[in-house]
């Protein structure tokens, strides 16, 4: 029954002192089984009982269950589903906006710089070798082994050209990691038809006209899109068969956005190179992918790029809790991704504080 007091419901805490927060604050709390650790949410009818009443939702990133129209309209007074993360692909968001509810979510740079960062040591851990030449000191005692030489990525005045890194979405992550790779002096090459021609020139990033363009001469190509229908599975078998032999994949974004069967069979028949995953197409792994028993082409993470000490999710916790916060005041929280929404959510809630 509802009480008194707004209710929130946590889906995934960012931290232990989640919960404290809003019942400080004159919340009663309804909170979910996830947490950043593990991401693994209730299933979609205990999902649904806890929503129930609710005036907010807010967490984490989840996986197993999503945040559909059985869930928004669990309660009739829902007006803020807040994520502590930047990726909102496990909430309907085109409901959401039917509904009059804001989505608001944490792009803070503690989470997508890290991610940029991350990005980079994924490439350079794949072209030079770090993994390989770590192991073979270790377990043979042996010196040098010219199967282990590493690729040079810079132009030399020697006529050496370098090599061309690919970015596909030059957003902040993608900018970043162009900004990052830029004293290297190699070629950098990025697909967004999103971005104005002004972005590149700023960077000194060469704009491809097409995604096919940028696999035809990338010798690394580098995934920074959200997850939406546009972007699931844009790189799948006829990507893959554009793509050099020698190139490597990084994914740091979305698990989706790859055809992860399709990725298989292009390691298999060594179409490419190799890829580095942050991300999966279904996460947590399942104990049976191909990618989990393959050589050293493939390099695995279990999607923790953000996860770096003296940045990670903490600052997206403060901007979420605020956004709740000013959302049951009445008030326009801040940071909204569905902006087409605000004019009914004004109808509906602005100026009718619950605190």
């Amino acid at each position: 029954m509802p009480t008194d007091r707004p209710k929130i419901f946590m889906f995934a805490r960012g931290n232990e002192e989640g919960p404290a927060f809003f019942e400080a604050a004159g919340c009663e709390v309804a909170l979910g089984s996830a947490d950043w650790a593990n991401p693994t949410a209730d299933p979609p009818e205990r999902m649904v009982a806890l929503a129930r009443d609710a005036d907010a939702l807010v967490g984490t990133s989840i996986k197993n269950s999503r945040i559909d129209r059985d869930v928004m309209t669990a309660s009739e007074t829902l007006r803020i589903i807040s994520k502590y993360t930047v990726g909102v692909d496990e909430i309907d968001v085109d409901t959401a906006t039917e509904l009059g509810i804001l989505v608001t979510h944490a792009p803070t740079e503690a989470n997508w710089g890290g991610v940029a960062e991350y990005t980079v040591t994924l490439m350079l851990t794949m072209l030079k070798k770090m993994r390989e030449r770590d192991r073979w000191v270790k377990e043979t005692g042996a010196w040098r082994d010219l199967a282990l030489t590493g690729t040079y990525l810079g132009r030399r005045e020697d006529g050496y050209g370098g090599i061309t890194i690919g970015i596909i979405g030059l957003g902040r992550i993608g900018t970043r990691v162009s900004k990052l790779m830029r004293p290297w002096d190699l070629r950098i090459v990025a697909y967004d038809p999103y971005v104005a021609d002004a972005h590149f020139a700023e960077l000194g990033v060469e704009r491809m006209r097409t995604l096919d363009g940028l696999l035809e001469v990338s010798d690394v190509v580098s995934v920074h899109v959200t997850l939406t229908k546009e972007t699931r599975h844009m790189l799948s078998a006829a990507q893959f068969n554009k793509m050099k032999h020698s190139a490597v994949l990084v994914n740091t974004a979305r698990g989706p956005a790859v055809d992860e069967e399709a990725l298989i069979d292009a390691l298999r028949t060594q179409r490419i190179a190799g890829a580095a995953l942050d991300v999966m197409e279904h996460e947590p792994v399942s104990p049976d992918n191909p990618l989990l028993v393959m050589d050293d082409r493939v390099f695995l993470s279990p999607h923790m790029a953000a996860h770096n000490h003296g940045a990670g999710i903490g600052p997206g916790i403060v901007w979420g809790n605020e956004d709740v916060l000013r959302a049951l005041r009445g008030q326009v929280p801040e940071h909204i991704f569905n902006p087409e929404a605000l004019s009914r959510w004004r109808e509906r809630f602005e100026g009718r504080s619950l605190l």
